[in-house]
């Protein structure tokens, strides 16, 4: 009896153990078990990313062979590190101190020492690895750019970091990322997924063979090509206009949202960012701290909108019956604040709607503000109805698209003010806050938003969200945040006054002068006061230079917002600039080459400098009509 209860013991132990090492290794076994092994090794197979390529399917980024030099630490023997530092063109304490980050990454696991050799360097070093136990050369793929532009939107890719690998366990030390643009919203898509092969070492630490028969390993998926909306050449034109100018451009079509060109200036091309000297140029172009090359103005550069925001007024006021188009205000070549008079540069006289708009009169948009105030029973009540209609339009918000960062502007609200001033109609009003009515005020916006607002008139009240991404290689994309249009507040009625008078604005207002051919257009410009501080001082800079248009104005295929930073008025750099991107974009070509010329060869660059050569200065101010300075007139607020 004893003995047969010893052998049922004996009999159920070793049917359990057989059982649990069965359910280890057919169920529960995982391949991150397998990199625990010391005697089996993995080996990874790195796909090439995804290209990308413009609306019209032309080429922006594809991928050259690159190599990095991988090591495993624990297998490392004892070497001339003088002479293998020679062989790969770094220093000795920059090798020890990558070899000891590997280390800490982990022994067992390779990890990159040497970024992205070149083909001559790889050929080079082949044969000699083999002296050197412990490293090895793995192929990878580096960026490949057909174009000197995008380098905003496209972004870079660069190794993953401490944070990257707590947050996605998918990579491994060494591993490359995208970092900004396009590269790192759609990293997912472009990054496909890498291969894996585990080899099984013998005692000896020799290669004896594929794992379990390679039953494990893992091919690799090639990343997929995307098309993204940019047109490839209007974007590279846009960014030689921009050349020697500070500023964001953003054209959309207002039919779907899709962006068509996206130019922050100063840029750089994104080549640099590409290969060992990678770091070295991110640097350079990071800490550049007056030009800020890497900071994309396009839609972080957040300023007041100028005379642009008048069109909104006008709407808003439209939509809560405060006036309609033959509503008038007398402009007495500027407008009165207390006794306090604050200046206009129309020309003076009784205004409506459509000579307040191609005019520019600050006048009647101060009038009309005031007008829309008394409509209802108190201040606050008025600002909580004008802030709704003007947040409508997508102002104040990210505007929810797929770009990878940005700042959402601002919109004063009643509790700003509140805040500011004290609770009560007694306290502030329509002429505390009168900024507001001509884009002065505390509205703050960016070019995309600009640009988006135009497309939401161009559509006579609704817009599509903005966005980046085209299409995917066999995959829809359809989104509903992207096809299903957003409602301003807005009716439709109230549009078209405001739509002529924009219109008018090229036919017989302040942008009169830079008419294009053929092509019927509805824009508004705009001259934002600069102010910066100097020693201390509050010093007043050239004004910034914005135009906003959409064209044709029945069928509208294009929406733009330029702004330039110490442009001067709005149409002198942002209306000519806006003139010529839409031409090329319509028509293909440029007729205007007098036009053309000038832009391409003009730059700002003593404009930007002067808030560095450390004295404080005044500006002159230049009347649109001609570009002959005028003395500056007193408590003047610009208005084109």
């Amino acid at each position: 009896m004893k003995k047969f209860l010893l052998s049922s013991i004996i009999i159920i132990i070793g049917i359990t153990f057989i059982g649990r090492l069965s359910y280890l290794q057919i169920f529960s076994f995982s391949p991150d078990q397998v990199l625990e092994d010391p005697a089996i090794k993995a080996i990874y197979d790195y796909p090439e990313r995804g290209y990308i390529y413009d609306r019209n399917g032309k080429l922006l980024v594809g991928n050259d062979p690159a190599y990095d030099v991988m090591v495993i630490p624990r297998e490392v023997k004892s070497l001339d590190t003088l002479e293998f530092c020679s062989l790969l063109d770094i220093d000795i304490e920059r090798f020890r101190k990558r070899l000891r980050r590997a280390r800490v990454y982990s022994p067992r696991l390779p990890s990159v020492l040497v970024h992205q050799l070149s083909k001559q360097d790889y050929a080079r070093l082949q044969e000699k690895m083999r002296r050197y136990p412990g490293f090895y050369i793995q192929k990878r793929s580096l960026r490949y750019y057909d174009t000197n532009a995008s380098a905003n939107v496209l972004g870079y890719i660069s190794e993953v970091n401490e944070r990257d690998l707590r947050k996605n366990p998918y990579y491994v030390q060494g591993e490359l990322t995208g970092r900004t643009g396009v590269e790192k919203v759609y990293e997912d898509t472009l990054r496909g997924r890498k291969g894996i092969q585990y080899i099984q070492k013998d005692r000896f630490n020799r290669d004896i063979g594929r794992y379990k028969d390679g039953v494990l390993d893992v091919e690799p998926e090639q990343g997929k090509e995307i098309h993204i909306t940019i047109d490839k050449e209007l974007q590279e034109y846009g960014e030689r206009l921009m050349h020697g100018k500070w500023g964001g451009i953003v054209a959309i079509e207002p039919s779907s949202g899709e962006i068509l060109t996206m130019i922050s200036g100063p840029t750089y091309k994104p080549s640099l960012l590409v290969g060992r000297k990678r770091s070295a140029n991110y640097s350079k172009l990071h800490y550049d701290s007056i030009s800020k090359p890497t900071f994309d103005r396009s839609i972080s550069f957040e300023k007041s909108p100028g005379s642009p925001f008048k069109a909104i007024n006008a709407l808003i006021a439209l939509q809560e019956g405060a006036i309609t188009p033959s509503t008038s205000f007398t402009c007495y070549h500027g407008f009165y604040i207390g006794r306090n008079k604050k200046g206009c540069h129309c020309g003076g006289g009784t205004r409506r709607l459509n000579d307040g708009i191609h005019e520019s009169c600050n006048a009647y948009f101060v009038g009309v503000y005031k007008k829309l105030f008394e409509q209802f029973e108190s201040n606050a009540r008025a600002m909580d109805v004008w802030e709704q209609h003007v947040r409508s339009f997508g102002l104040g918000s990210y505007l929810g698209s797929d770009l990878h960062t940005g700042r959402p502007g601002s919109v004063p609200s009643t509790q700003l003010y509140d805040k500011w001033y004290g609770k009560g109609d007694a306290r502030w009003s329509a002429v505390t806050t009168y900024s507001n009515a001509i884009g002065q005020g505390e509205v703050n916006v960016t070019p995309i938003q600009l640009a988006n607002m135009t497309a939401a008139i161009a559509n006579r009240g609704f817009y599509y969200t903005p966005h980046i991404l085209k299409k995917v290689e066999g995959k829809d994309i359809s989104d509903p945040n992207f096809t299903k249009p957003k409602y301003t507040t807005i009716d439709k009625r109230h549009f078209e006054p405001v739509v002529q008078g924009m219109a008018d604005v090229y036919r017989k207002g302040t942008a009169k002068y830079i008419q294009i051919p053929d092509i019927e257009i509805a824009g508004k410009t705009g001259t934002v006061e600069n102010f910066t501080v100097i020693d201390s001082v509050r010093t007043q800079l050239t004004d910034n230079s914005v135009f906003v248009a959409f064209a044709p104005v029945d069928n509208p295929k294009i929406a733009i917002a330029v702004y330039i930073q110490n442009g001067y008025y709005g149409a002198r750099y942002a209306g000519h600039i806006a003139s010529l991107l839409i031409e090329k974009y319509l028509k293909g070509e440029i007729t205007r080459k007098d036009l053309e010329k000038t832009m391409l060869s003009t730059t700002l660059e003593s404009e930007y400098a002067k808030p560095y050569s450390g004295k404080p200065f005044k500006i002159n101010e230049y009347n649109w009509r001609s570009n002959h300075a005028i003395k500056p007139k007193k408590d003047t607020i610009p208005s084109r």
